[in-house]
């Protein structure tokens, strides 16, 4: 198995990848507050860490991938209060809309995917942990906050700034009930027209933080292997759950943490008042959610990226050249004769194996995508000139050159998702009437299936080896 590179966040630096428990990965990635459609910014970690588990896969580890829903936020019981209904059903109306769009994206679903209202024991067992080790208290209102004065020695590690300051940085009211401006909520008592469960400190609801830690820790254990998300969750999010973890627990949380960076739009902050701020959804108006993802993993996934349409453009014509190579084989595998390769043919599977070496030691290198992608361009080229040799190559090497394709393109960064012909039954029995037609020199007849054809938004290209079929 390769040995693989991963940029730690807590260490600032990349480190061999070992994990807990040999040949077995657990890895946690912080999912959407289910209350609307995810744009953009959401789609990158969501493709990123996808693309790691399939990569790890990929590697020969045995992966758990837990991916939360947050179905209970100050968002959610806005949006429900707005449009008169319940938190609850909010919730499933987005998770499922979630699940739609992320399909369209290539991203697969999780082993779990946990909801925070699912897991309200856990919470409470983790703050009463919290609690006997004196590193949380309850305020007059019923809340709970973390002691981030009682764990001052180890808060900003995540984020490489200590306490003091942190502190200075912050600001705290008159009237705030915290000890401690650093201090976060762990249980919210409840207010009217909210949602609320039953806990040792009355009726109230979990705070944001801790519902990571508690979903985390059950389904990976109290120490588990990767923590992901985007950058802007390194503070307070991520900092608080490790505060959280380890003070209940006197274990390490996460060994590594993964983040990716920022996207921009045009250069720009994204954001509504901007007017640039664009969900999937919208942006799979103009283009095949396909390309989303193609996008995404043209850059290093910890650069911040920058989303326009002519980059967008780019990473169409990108995956067209893709699905090319990949058709183009296809068809030739129809019509390739059954015989031992050649010399030449065997120097290119050689070859094809070589370039699935060098791409998976791009992904190596702390899920280098946009190094493994210009890996699998330079495949491309080569596999296209050595399939188009005038002597018709054998099905042994198709077969040779599809795998190592597939392998790079559609097992590993989870591109190429649609079937490799998806030519209507209909389309086809036009094609195979036109040859006949044009077998009885009917030429007119010929002519005609062809426009057919074209009119259905096909068009067929006569090659030596028989029609081939594509949409216009």
């Amino acid at each position: 198995m390769k040995q693989m590179m991963i940029y730690n966040t807590l260490s600032r630096k990349k480190e061999v990848f070992v994990p807990v428990h040999e040949g077995k990965v657990g890895i946690y990635a912080c999912g959407p507050t289910v209350y609307n459609y995810f744009h953009i910014g959401n789609a990158r970690p969501f493709i990123i860490f996808d693309t790691l588990r399939r990569f790890m896969r990929h590697l020969g580890y045995e992966v758990t991938f837990v991916q939360n829903f947050t179905d209970i936020d100050d968002k959610m019981i806005k949006r429900a209060n707005e449009e008169g209904t319940t938190v609850e059903a909010i919730a499933e109306k987005y998770i499922n809309e979630y699940f739609k769009d992320a399909a369209a994206i290539g991203v697969e679903k999780a082993d779990v995917h946990p909801r925070a209202t699912k897991h309200i024991g856990e919470i409470i067992s983790l703050i009463r942990k919290l609690e006997f080790k004196g590193l949380a208290y309850r305020v007059d209102n019923g809340d709970v906050y973390f002691d981030t004065q009682a764990w001052r020695s180890n808060y900003g590690r995540l984020i490489g700034q200590d306490l003091d300051d942190l502190e200075s940085g912050a600001r705290i009211e008159v009237d705030d009930i915290k000890r401690h401006p650093m201090d976060f909520a762990l249980w919210k008592a409840k207010k009217p027209g909210e949602p609320f469960w039953k806990s040792p400190w009355g009726e109230g609801r979990p705070g944001w933080h801790i519902e990571c830690s508690a979903m985390s820790m059950k389904y990976l254990g109290e120490t588990f292997d990767i923590h992901c998300g985007g950058v802007d969750l390194i503070f307070p999010h991520h900092e608080n759950e490790i505060a959280q973890s380890e003070g209940a627990t006197g274990k390490p949380f996460a060994k590594y943490w993964m983040h990716n960076g920022h996207i921009n739009v045009d250069n720009k902050k994204m954001s509504k008042s901007a007017g640039n701020f664009f969900t999937v959804r919208d942006i799979s108006k103009e283009f095949d959610p396909e390309v989303v993802r193609m996008f995404m993993l043209s850059a290093h996934y910890r650069s911040p990226i920058n989303f326009s349409r002519d980059l967008m453009e780019q990473a169409r014509a990108g995956l067209e050249r893709l699905y090319t190579a990949r058709d183009n084989a296809e068809f030739a595998l129809e019509h390739a004769p059954e015989r031992e390769m050649n010399d030449a043919e065997r120097a290119f599977v050689a070859r094809a194996d070589g370039f699935v070496d060098r791409f998976d030691d791009a992904m190596c290198d702390d899920l280098n995508t946009s190094e493994a992608m210009g890996v699998l361009f330079e495949y491309v080229r080569d596999m296209n000139t050595a399939l188009a040799d005038a002597n018709a190559p054998c099905r042994a090497v198709i077969e040779a050159a599809l795998k190592a394709l597939n392998t790079m393109a559609h097992e590993v960064l989870g591109l190429l998702m649609k079937e490799a012909d998806t030519t209507p039954e209909e389309v086809k029995a036009l094609v195979q009437a036109r040859v006949e037609a044009k077998k009885a020199r009917n030429f007119a007849e010929a002519d005609r299936l062809r426009d057919e054809v074209a009119r259905l938004g096909y068009v067929i290209e006569d090659t030596p080896k028989g029609p081939k079929v594509k949409k216009a």
